[in-house]
């Protein structure tokens, strides 16, 4: 059966890099009928924290990657974390020391490498040789420090020998370690694993992505972005089908992802195209889906506004939800587009008033007239209908006389189409709002 892994040091939060790695071994052992291990690697005391080891397991969960063996979910859960595993470290050390193959040095304990070339096949990369025979260039490594804890490259490859791991998939960065590993599990008695390395994530301008990038942590996705779009995003950074489709539910992932799909170019990480793949998954879901997902972050939003938080099941938001579905690329968009519904006032916004200042009519007496021409509406549905008649009486384009109503009405010159803004509101708060921008705005 096949058996993959995920082992990452919670030295800080889950990155994007470590996501999709995690997709990836994921959807190959999926994709294969095999087994997923989360392996937490926190021998670093030094860096290692509580929280970013929940942040790890709480954004893998977030993400839907569920492991068939780790934290959380095995008979012996206290196994998945290295920090445990001093006994079974020991014990392969043990091994070495009786085949002859480390010796001391300066109180650590180095493993003594065969001086002949090593060779592999990556199943990304094609076949990789390290030249062992010059020992300037490859000296002894440390297995064991002088303070009696061992290395990352002993206790890597001890586990995943302990844990039946057939498949290693992991980041470029460590291909140039795997003839290490190699030669250690040789010493061993025991096969390798197969290996695959990945490519790097890089930001847009060709540089390595850092912790600090923007995007770079899946915390800035998770109030923000939906976990399916995320996934999907994430498995096109360096994979793709042969049929070059974009869109996969994550059942067609799985049927479809291999590693003979996987680029041997780094990928470019690219804000733009993850925002849009969110909003084509924002599309596809229900108002009262979108809604229940929506609500807490506008909420938070509200809050920042000094808006009170929106009531369970808010009518008007499932009254708006659905044509902002068109509008929308992250739930973050929702709130400064809808806030105007919610508020006594009118906050106007900068851009919209410059569009106000380039009117070719005096504004305030339109907008006198739209008042008094509202006031004596008595069927509000033809409200849309009053503000075009009103253009023809005075010989003004419509246009211009419609936007400079929507800013009156909402602060701002986009949004929510004018009909839904007119019916939202309603005649009594129109008309207040056509009066609060006659008084504000400056003479025009």
């Amino acid at each position: 059966m096949i058996r993959t892994r995920f082992a990452p040091s919670p030295t800080g939060n889950l990155h994007i890099g470590g996501a999709r790695t995690a997709l990836f071994n994921w959807l190959y052992a999926k994709h294969h009928g095999g087994q997923f291990i989360l392996r937490i690697e926190d021998t670093d005391a030094q860096r290692n924290t509580k929280e970013a080891q929940q942040g790890i397991i709480d954004g893998l969960n977030w993400l839907g990657l569920d492991w068939d063996e780790g934290p959380l979910v095995s008979e012996q859960p206290e196994l998945y974390f290295q920090s445990n595993r001093n006994a079974i470290y020991q014990s392969y050390f043990d091994k070495l020391v009786a085949n002859d193959r480390v010796y001391e040095d300066e109180g650590a304990w180095r493993f003594k490498f065969k001086r002949e070339p090593i060779s592999f096949i990556d199943e990304i990369c094609g076949e990789i040789t390290i030249d062992y025979r010059n020992e300037d260039n490859t000296p002894d490594m440390v297995v064991k420090r002088s303070d009696g804890s061992f290395v990352f490259h002993f206790v890597n490859v001890v586990d995943d020998l302990e844990m039946n791991i057939t498949h290693v998939i992991r980041g470029e960065d460590h291909l140039m370690n795997t003839p290490k590993h190699i030669q250690l599990i040789e010493a061993f008695g025991l096969e390798s694993p197969t290996y695959a390395h990945i490519p790097l994530i890089l930001n847009p301008d060709g540089s390595k992505m850092s912790k600090r990038d923007q995007g770079a942590g899946i915390g800035f996705y998770q109030q923000d972005f939906l976990a399916s779009a995320i996934i999907n995003f994430l498995a096109l950074l360096g994979w793709s089908n042969k049929n070059d489709q974009e869109l996969f539910t994550r059942e067609e992932l799985i049927e479809a992802f291999d590693l003979t799909g996987v680029n041997r170019s780094p990928a470019k990480f690219d804000l733009t195209k993850c925002l849009w793949f969110n909003s084509q998954y924002l599309r596809s879901l229900s108002t009262q889906e979108l809604a229940r997902l929506a609500q807490p972050r506008i909420n938070a939003d509200f809050l920042a506004m000094n808006i009170c938080e929106l009531e369970q099941d808010d009518s008007l938001l499932l009254e708006l939800l659905e044509p902002l579905k068109e509008k929308i690329q992250s739930l973050s968009d929702i709130a400064p587009i809808i806030n105007f519904l919610y508020t006594e006032q009118v906050t106007y916004q900068e851009s919209a008033m410059a569009k106000i200042d380039k009117n070719k009519f005096p504004t305030k007496d339109i907008l006198k007239s739209l008042q008094q021409s509202w006031t004596d509406l008595e069927d509000w549905a033809t409200s849309k209908q009053a503000i075009m008649d009103l253009a023809t009486a005075k010989e003004i384009k419509a246009g211009p006389i419609m936007l400079t109503t929507r800013i009156a009405l909402s602060g701002s010159a986009g949004g929510l189409d004018l009909d839904l803004i007119l019916k939202s509101l309603g005649k009594e708060v129109c008309i207040k709002r056509i009066i609060q921008a006659i008084e504000k705005w400056p003479t025009h």
